[in-house]
């Protein structure tokens, strides 16, 4: 029995050196759980780009928005584990939906693997010109005098763009109404066409708007002004000291996933992100490039967890 079994042992061995070698021979579909148009779209774009050259097949963008970025999630985490189906997502179905939801399709942190972590963004709280306010504290002054007067635009429940709202809110003692809207650019538009009247999102979302003229950016929430956002100062600076947070995305796998296929792309991810002219690309959206290792990128979605479950929790929040 020992003899039938050894050559048996032995082939499948073999085989795992040699599926490596053999991935990828057709396209990648990479999903992105938000419309097409948002900053993880335009991140999945540009880095696809170039992974897609360094793993010599097309990487085909498949935008599937829905229910806070859970739908396009939940098919990641179903898909076949063959290296043939990734995602490019955020916080909120990465990490804080498994807080905000009572019963999730998944579970981020058992149906996926992580890739790698890919962007660090600063959230750009915006209003419209209309309020009539220049910078934070005359936000709050007008805030404080018409409680529950005026709307905020979000990505969805759980999203950073709603936490750091609540957190604005638990911190100045004012109250907005959260309305979440399925990608930036709705949350971006609700606040030009007066349906909202502020937004926190990741710049890219913001910058053109406040340049042509139809958002206004007070501050940042990053712990120091960013040098790619010179002129816009941060929370801290006006006056709310623990309002930091950085939006992110990164790369993930359905879970099960042959470890070859995942040092695979882990080495050609990272690299497209190391790539000079990619990572021009992406500080050109206000996006920092900080790829690392798939254990990196897990042991962040965990600390994520520790940070924004309590609050989450203190603030009420719950998207069922």
């Amino acid at each position: 029995m020992k003899k039938l079994l050894l050559p048996a042992l032995l082939l499948l061995a073999g085989a795992r050196p040699a599926l490596a070698q053999d991935y990828p021979n057709h396209p990648i579909r990479m999903i992105v759980p938000f419309a097409a148009g948002s900053t993880p779209d335009i991140f999945a774009r540009i880095v696809g780009d170039k992974a897609s050259q360094l793993l010599k097949a097309p990487i085909v963008i498949d935008n599937r928005a829905g229910a806070g970025g859970n739908l396009g999630t939940d098919l990641v985490a179903k898909a076949a584990p063959d290296g043939y189906t990734l995602g490019a997502s955020i916080t909120g179905p990465l990490v804080n939906n498994t807080v905000l939801y009572k019963k999730l399709p998944y579970d981020p942190f058992r149906d996926l693997v992580p890739v790698t972590f890919g962007v660090h963004q600063p959230n750009v709280l915006a209003v419209s010109p209309s309020l009539g306010v220049n910078n934070m504290q005359e936000l709050f002054a007008l805030l404080k005098k018409n409680p529950g007067k005026y709307n905020y635009a979000s990505i969805g429940a759980g999203s950073l763009s709603h936490l750091s709202m609540e957190l604005i809110k638990d911190k100045t003692g004012t109250f907005i109404v959260h309305i979440p809207y399925s990608s930036s650019p709705a949350a971006v538009t609700s606040v030009i066409a007066g349906d909202t009247q502020m937004t926190s999102l990741a710049p890219l979302a913001i910058m053109p708007q406040v340049a042509a003229g139809k958002l206004k950016a007070l501050a940042i929430s990053t712990p120091r002004r960013s040098p790619l956002l010179p002129n816009i100062p941060t929370f801290r600076e006006a006056g709310i000291l623990s309002v930091e947070a950085t939006a992110w995305i990164g790369i993930v796998a359905p879970a099960h996933t042959p470890q070859p296929i995942i040092d695979r792309l882990n080495h050609d991810f990272v690299a497209a992100l190391k790539d000079p002219a990619t990572a021009e690309k992406l500080r050109a959206q206000y996006m920092d490039p900080n790829p690392g290792s798939p254990a990196e990128f897990a042991a962040f979605m965990r600390a994520e967890l520790a940070r924004w479950a309590p609050v989450i929790k203190r603030s009420g929040a719950s998207a069922d």
